[in-house]
């Protein structure tokens, strides 16, 4: 009964990183340009794939989506964090808070599906070449493109179920720099059960079943590279993976740091810089990490700008 009559918070309190004045200025302009590198990045792989026909293959193809939903992500969180770092009050509205959650758990979901067709394509080149044509079709990679797209959706309308279920009649402060289904959950004056099982069960069946393809995968690639007699064969077969596998080490590894631990270590500060880690900078270095270390890419970008 006393929870009907509680007075629903209407807006929430982000702490943010530091109360310091010289340290947000810092703050900020490292973010900043952050971001900025995020933006060019990640636009400038899109619009290099499509302009350049020697990249419109599937590994590509699966690249110029995983920059769009870097792109998306960063956007959701890193802008309003900016205005965070020079404004007194460091408040989102309850519907900002929703719409959040929404797109960034849609975003973050999709690509974990991305990665993981991502090194489902590694396998077919490199365990089955001869038939990597047939089996990576045009249609059957825009059928997993748009799969991974649906399970983010389905992801980010969960969460957002989720949150809507939720009564916050106390504390309004997150300790973070943005609206996330975890330190929601340990806001809540009601009862969490619903969305403690949905947030667990989105993490275990989609994170989960992710990350398999992307082991399963790995460890088939792996031992067909083993099996490859010559040192320069060897080389250039594993070439193919490391930007992949850097991006998917990182990835992985934070999300799982903040959604698989026990609830009871929700608020601790280290894991707002796991957090930068994941929404900031893995969009930031997908765009560097695959065109520095990728012959095509560079390739494509050097005719793209030559002077004739």
């Amino acid at each position: 009964m006393a929870e009907s009559n509680c007075t629903q918070v209407t807006k929430f309190s982000l702490t943010g990183f530091t109360g310091d004045p010289v340290t947000q200025v810092t703050l900020f302009l490292m973010f900043l340009l952050t971001y900025l590198v995020t933006i060019l990045g990640n636009l400038g792989v899109i619009v290099l794939i499509r302009t350049s026909p020697q990249l419109h293959s599937p590994m590509y193809y699966f690249l110029g989506n995983l920059a769009f939903v870097d792109l998306c992500s960063s956007t959701v969180i890193t802008p309003k964090m900016l205005v965070d770092f020079i404004s007194d009050k460091k408040g989102i509205a309850y519907a900002g808070c929703v719409a959040q959650v929404f797109i960034f758990d849609l975003f973050g979901m999709t690509e974990c599906f991305l990665l993981a067709m991502m090194a489902y394509d590694r396998y077919v080149a490199i365990c089955h070449p001869l038939v990597y044509p047939l089996v990576m079709s045009p249609k059957w990679c825009f059928q997993l493109v748009t799969g991974s797209y649906l399970v983010g959706l389905t992801n980010g309308m969960g969460q957002t179920i989720s949150m809507s279920s939720l009564s916050f009649c106390g504390s309004r402060i997150i300790n973070l720099f943005f609206c996330d289904i975890s330190p929601l959950i340990s806001l809540s004056t009601s009862d969490t059960t619903l969305s403690h099982i949905i947030l667990r069960t989105s993490a275990s069946l989609f994170g989960v079943s992710s990350s398999l393809v992307v082991l399963v995968s790995y460890v088939a690639i792996i031992s067909a590279i083993l099996s490859i007699s010559s040192a320069e064969g060897k080389r250039k077969a594993f070439s193919t993976c490391t930007s992949h596998l850097t991006t998917v080490s990182i990835f992985y590894g934070t999300s799982c740091f903040m959604y698989l631990k026990p609830s009871s270590d929700s608020s601790r500060e280290e894991d707002k810089w796991a957090a930068v880690l994941y929404t900031v900078v893995t969009p930031m270095l997908n765009p560097l990490i695959y065109s520095l270390r990728n012959k095509e890419v560079k390739e494509a970008l050097r005719r793209l700008t030559k002077i004739k």
